[in-house]
């Protein structure tokens, strides 16, 4: 079973990179980061944004575990105290001022993909009114024009499992409610249909953002070795015009 990671992680790797001897691969893996995020910091391009933070004194890390760490570079840190998982149960999901424009696109796209959920369960979901669903539904928000139906996951708005849960929370309702029939089997057929078509797209999505996050990888991989390749063949091209100017003297 793979170990949690620290509370902040691009924090936490923010501080090692500037207090340790750890090397990219030991913080990347214990931060749960991809190496490149890791590198970026060090090299100052996204580390401005993130101030350090100590995981010594949280207790997430030791001294002599990260001795061991320095010592070997083999060595998998290991997280001596897991983070406290915090949860809110009251209150409007938060949302970053950079995602509450998304919202109504999250929304639009719960209406026409899942409408069994019900707007009680979209505004927990997204962290909006029951006025901006309605308005979304009947197409008389102010912005309805620019909406465009998008993957509240896709767009950072929720997680999978929540979504996942959401939908099924809704058929669970959808199907205590209906009428029973006398014929069991009648009734069993469609609600089982529904569900193999729901089940079916849930995988279809899943599938999309693995494919995506996969693409995204491989893209910064051959960016990365484009880049190596352009300063090696730049180091080359140095060393020849070197070489050819001490001939001539």
């Amino acid at each position: 079973m793979a170990q949690p990671t620290p509370l902040m992680p691009h924090a936490t790797a923010s501080w090692l990179i500037d207090n340790t001897g750890l090397s990219f691969e030991q913080i990347a893996e214990f931060c749960g980061l991809h190496i490149l995020e890791v590198q970026a910091m060090a090299d100052d391009l996204a580390g401005s944004k993130y101030t350090g933070r100590d995981p010594v004194h949280s207790g997430e890390l030791t001294h002599e575990e990260i001795k061991k760490g320095e010592e070997d570079p083999s060595y998998s840190l290991k997280m001596q105290k897991a983070p406290v998982d915090v949860s809110r149960t009251k209150g409007p999901r938060y949302t970053p001022v950079s995602k509450r424009q998304d919202k109504p696109d999250g929304i639009a796209w719960i209406l026409r993909n899942h409408p069994e959920i019900s707007d009680a369960q979209i505004g927990k979901l997204i962290g909006t009114t029951r006025n901006t669903i309605n308005a979304i539904r009947d197409r008389s928000h102010w912005n309805i024009s620019n909406i465009q139906p998008k993957d509240p996951v896709t767009l950072g708005l929720c997680s999978q499992r929540e979504l996942d849960a959401a939908v099924a929370k809704a058929a669970k309702k959808a199907a205590a409610q209906a009428p029973a029939e006398e014929d069991g089997e009648a009734t069993e057929a469609p609600v089982i249909e529904k569900r193999d078509d729901r089940a079916a797209l849930i995988e279809e999505l899943k599938a999309e953002r693995e494919a995506a996050a996969k693409a995204a990888a491989q893209a910064a991989q051959e960016a990365e070795a484009e880049a190596w390749l352009d300063a090696k063949r730049a180091a080359e091209a140095g060393e020849g015009a070197t070489g050819g100017d001490d001939s001539q003297s």
